[in-house]
């Protein structure tokens, strides 16, 4: 097993890694839309809190010298459904064909209160 960490994405905030490497396979945690740099989250609003999540999942991915085409599966936590229009629009531009494949849910809360989270799975093959 293998652990990436990079200052370009928020260091873990609890007994997590940013990214663990079994396998082919890269498993990333859920990013929050934390700055790396000062950890404050970057805005109230959801379309910039998802174009930081998904920066912070880039960074990891370039850590482990892979980019947002290696992924395969993502897991898109929401504080609402009603934003989920408006983090799709953000997600897709950070993607092209094939996509991976996706779940997304409404949840009760999210660490810090944000409105997103995002946690991918990313193969090396």
């Amino acid at each position: 097993m293998k652990v990436y960490s990079t200052e370009q994405a928020p260091s873990a905030i609890g007994p997590y890694s940013q990214a663990v490497e079994v396998g082919d396979l890269i498993f990333i945690s859920g990013q929050i839309p934390l700055d790396p740099k000062s950890m404050d989250i970057v805005s109230e609003d959801v379309s910039k809190q998802a174009e930081q999540v998904m920066k912070n999942v880039g960074a990891i991915l370039n850590e482990a010298g892979l980019d947002y085409q290696n992924l395969v599966k993502t897991t898109i936590y929401l504080k609402s459904m009603d934003d989920f229009a408006t983090v799709n629009e953000i997600y897709a531009n950070f993607l092209k064909e094939p996509y991976p494949a996706r779940a997304a849910f409404e949840v009760s809360k999210l660490p810090k209160d944000v409105k997103v989270e995002i946690e991918a799975i990313a193969s090396k093959a």
